[in-house]
């Protein structure tokens, strides 16, 4: 695992979440662990906001080439997951919900010129 467990499984008020892509160019498994403001049933919504750095994260470069993920939360086995980037009309309704979550992304959204992607985890 990427902490060994030694993280906790909040931050900010938020879930955590291990995040396993395939490495776009190494083909090698890359671990993250990423905050989910959202999720809606099965699905799970993370944002690839970087801190608002106006680059995108390693992650979403890499689940947009293969988007077969593994996602595990609160130290339990992974469980293989479908990650999309949201469509404009998914990410114009969950961009409100995330940021009435977590105001700190709209902070992020300023910062940058790039449109922040929401990305949705599906089984």
């Amino acid at each position: 695992r990427l902490s060994g467990g030694r993280l906790g499984w909040a931050a900010f008020d938020m879930p955590v979440l291990e995040l396993t892509t395939t490495g776009r160019r190494s083909g090698q498994p890359r671990s993250v662990m990423l905050t989910s403001p959202h999720s809606d049933g099965d699905r799970i919504v993370i944002v690839a906001s970087k801190g608002g750095e106006d680059t995108h994260p390693a992650w979403l470069l890499n689940l947009r080439e293969n988007p077969q993920v593994t996602v595990s939360m609160k130290g339990a086995p992974g469980v293989a997951m479908i990650a999309r980037v949201a469509s404009p009309e998914e990410r114009e309704r969950l961009w409100l919900v995330v940021v009435d979550k977590q105001a700190r992304y709209a902070g992020y959204q300023e910062r940058t010129d790039r449109e922040i992607p929401l990305v949705l985890l599906e089984p």
